[in-house]
């Protein structure tokens, strides 16, 4: 099985323009695409913008909605999947939310944040239920998560027991937290002996200022790929069969004593 050559777009495009947005996404696209790869990873929100205060409820739409079907058009123009960050609508509620649309624009999967960050997304967001949303791409089972979520290890450890090979996690991270994507995701993989995705934002926006530094971590916990502060396209392969070899050598999941552990649900 051939690795899966993803690309992470570190970008915050222009918060509130969602047209602007989605020409970078084409852009963006038309470049992973030329370079072979298979998957396209946006950062949180990017479909919007993230500081976008009481706009998001403006911007918001359902996860079958324009937003989707635009992106869906740039999925299956240039032959590769999309995974992208914006605000979903359900009735009267809000999700900060991320969709995975597959090479042909049809919709694989659709993960809200179950870990809101802050007064800022609890002001504006209901928090997701499902702590576990998975799709199949390219012979990998692929896992997403949204930015704060990955620094729970409840729950990306959740998502090495469902199986998942390739975590996507869009990401708004800010500083002073940069430490978060230079140690913690690729500890992260280590530990639950998965590929990890991490796709930031970059520059100021609002009161925040987005690191950067976005990664693809590996199963052996160095990151097959690394972003700057700056606008950015970087690649990288998810191996599946360096992945069998890394769960074969590396014990923590069949090492593991879940009796041990009741205390902590």
């Amino acid at each position: 099985m051939p690795p899966l050559r993803t690309a992470l777009l570190q970008s915050s495009g222009l918060p509130g323009d969602v047209a602007k947005n989605l020409e970078v996404l084409t852009g963006a696209a038309r470049e992973a695409a030329a370079a072979g790869a298979g998957l396209l990873v946006c950062p949180e929100m990017f479909l919007t913008g993230y500081a976008i205060g009481a706009d998001v409820h403006r911007l918001a739409e359902t996860a079958d909605g324009p937003g989707a079907d635009a992106v869906a058009r740039i999925a299956a123009e240039h032959g590769l999947a999309v995974l992208y960050g914006y605000p979903e609508r359900e009735g009267e509620q809000v999700y900060n939310a991320a969709q995975l649309i597959g090479p042909d624009g049809e919709r694989l999967a659709n993960y809200r944040k179950t870990h809101l960050f802050g007064c800022f997304e609890n002001e504006w967001f209901t928090p997701g239920e499902v702590p576990v949303v998975q799709a199949g791409l390219g012979g990998l089972r692929i896992g997403i998560m949204i930015c704060y979520d990955v620094e729970f290890p409840e729950n990306v450890r959740a998502h090495a027991l469902a199986g998942t090979d390739l975590l996507l996690v869009p990401t708004a991270q800010m500083h002073p937290f940069q430490f978060v994507a230079e140690s913690v995701v690729p500890v992260r993989a280590f530990e639950n002996q998965m590929y990890i995705a991490y796709v930031n934002r970059t520059g100021r926006e609002g009161e925040f200022e987005f690191v950067g530094l976005s990664c693809l971590a590996s199963p052996d916990g160095t990151t097959r790929t690394r972003a700057g502060r700056g606008e950015e396209l970087v690649l990288g392969e998810a191996d599946p069969e360096r992945l069998r070899a890394s769960r074969a050598n590396n014990p923590y999941l069949r090492d593991r004593r879940p009796g041990l552990y009741a205390s902590l649900v």
